[in-house]
């Protein structure tokens, strides 16, 4: 089923395509829909579709082989996933699951490469995209190199709650152990460690940001 013209060009693969070009991209767009828990994409198999979240909350994740998970992305509405195995010719490098009720744009493969050699505007889109999964990984070397524990848990809090606009999910601990790379329970030190330094306070298992500048402080975030 073709999808919204609206919705197609909020995305940054489809961005500045004139109506007419949009018109002919969303023939090979379709609409797919999953539910909480659902896996959307499976780590090794052939990398066949690139999705883009239109709705809901999407994780893309590795399980290692005792089990653990480890949370690499959370994607909400107007980002996409599989984008490097799709345009490697590869195979998927993570696997990826709904947080919870999710609305899916996709394109297959052969159709995105058929539609980047017909309009030039969607190649220089695709590596803007591809900048800014290296910009992400850099970012993620960067927690795990020099932010303390805390300091990746008061970032997740600025990014993932709040007041921001956009969908965001409700995140466990467990989690967000699974995101920065720790155990549960360190997580849970780090939240008392943020209430004693004003930056947030916990009511009912809630989580509520006190002070943002002290949060980004910790986060070790400038600006």
């Amino acid at each position: 089923m073709a999808v919204n013209l609206d919705s197609l060009k909020s995305l940054p693969y489809f961005s500045g395509l004139s109506e007419s070009v949009l018109l002919s991209v969303n023939q090979h767009v379709f609409e797919k829909k999953a539910e909480r828990g659902e896996i959307l994409v499976f780590e090794g198999e052939p990398a066949e579709t690139l999705y883009f979240v239109v709705a809901g909350v999407v994780k893309v994740f590795k399980t290692s082989a005792d089990g653990k998970e480890q949370i690499y992305r959370i994607i909400r509405p107007g980002d996409s996933f599989n984008d490097v195995p799709i345009l490697a010719d590869g195979v998927n490098l993570a696997s990826a699951a709904a947080m919870s009720a999710v609305v899916l744009n996709g394109i297959k493969k052969k159709d995105l490469e058929a539609v980047s050699r017909e309009y030039p505007q969607v190649a220089l889109n695709i590596i803007k995209v591809l900048s800014l999964r290296v910009e992400e990984l850099v970012s993620l070397v960067e927690d795990f190199s020099f932010r303390r524990v805390s300091g990746r848990v008061a970032k997740i809090l600025l990014e993932h709650t709040g007041n921001g606009g956009g969908e965001r999910p409700r995140l466990t601990q467990q989690e967000m152990a699974a995101m920065i790379g720790t155990a549960r329970e360190m997580v849970g030190r780090s939240f008392r460690s943020l209430e004693e330094e004003g930056a947030i306070r916990i009511e009912r298992n809630r989580i509520i940001i006190v002070n943002q500048e002290i949060l980004k402080k910790i986060a070790g975030i400038t600006g």
